[in-house]
């Protein structure tokens, strides 16, 4: 959980000049696709500061909305990846508090555990209900398990995102969670065509190359840049096998690392409109915002 301290993000962003933050001018939207808060039944005491901590390092890097999920108790009282359904609910209900206090700055995933599917189902149609914008899956079941189905045909239906969260090439198992790659998300998106899903962090280890040639052509995944990794080749792979048109801008934990991404994508010639798409629109039409 130490990576939720937003403090070092703070630090490093603290000379981030928004885009169109000067006098008179309107700020250009940013849309953070990846991120996190945490709440009081959590591990962390201080949670209250790391929440501040990611708001307030979001505005110095030019973050205008935030789209994040809470994993069940982040470990506390069940597994992160094999939260309870009590832990899933209660994480749930604490995001649409922080939304509540946010309204304009923060949206949320609906967190699920797949492993309950019919308290997953019901979750989402709370979550929804209540204003949530898309459904977060983490490492509770393999993506490419058919137990997953009955959630990608809601999300599908609903016509809202699904953010699953991804190793890129899964070459081992890991203790404690049911790890997914970018073939695995294929099977889930090859069986559901009408939904829309984003592979979590890209730079968040691995072999983010398989990750993206596997991509190649699958109309209905979209790449999330999130992650630590700040790779030499991974943007311009990025904008090889997937296209900016299936790019979505976030942080993850990392915000220092979202930010140098931005930063180096605002310098690689990219075509009108297209950091435009990453940086929002893209963002605006998956989610169904108004920015």
């Amino acid at each position: 959980m130490s990576a939720l301290d937003g403090r070092r993000a703070a630090n490093d962003a603290s000379q981030a000049r928004p885009a169109g933050s000067g006098a008179g001018t309107s700020v250009t939207p940013l849309v953070d696709v990846h991120a996190h808060f945490a709440y009081v039944r959590g591990p962390r005491p201080d949670w209250q500061e790391l929440n501040q901590n990611r708001l307030q390092a979001g505005e110095r890097i030019g973050i205008t909305l935030h789209i994040a999920s809470i994993l069940g108790s982040w470990g506390r009282t069940s597994p992160t990846y094999f939260p309870s359904p009590d832990d899933v609910a209660a994480g749930n209900e604490a995001l649409r508090g922080i939304i509540r206090l946010h309204p304009s700055r923060v949206k949320g995933y609906v967190a699920v555990n797949p492993n309950y599917t019919a308290h997953a189902v019901s979750e989402i149609e709370i979550g929804l209900a209540a204003g949530m914008v898309g459904v977060k899956l983490a490492a509770s079941r393999r993506a490419g398990d058919r137990l997953l189905d009955p959630i990608a045909a809601l999300a599908a239906e609903r016509g809202v995102p699904v953010l699953q969260h991804a190793w890129q090439h899964r070459s081992r198992e890991v203790p404690n969670q049911e790890i997914s790659d970018a073939l695995d998300l294929l099977e889930l998106a090859a069986r559901h065509p009408a939904a829309s899903f984003i592979l979590a962090h890209i730079g968040g280890g691995g072999d983010w190359a398989h990750s993206l040639r596997a991509l190649h052509g699958v109309s209905n995944v979209y790449v999330d840049l999130s992650g630590s990794g700040v790779d030499r080749g991974m943007l311009e792979l990025c904008l090889e096998c997937v296209g900016a048109e299936r790019l979505v801008w976030g942080t993850d934990l990392t915000m220092d690392t979202g930010w140098a991404k931005l930063r180096a994508l605002e310098t690689m010639g990219l075509a009108p409109g297209a950091l435009e798409g990453i940086r929002w629109k893209t963002a605006a039409r998956l989610f169904r915002l108004s920015l």
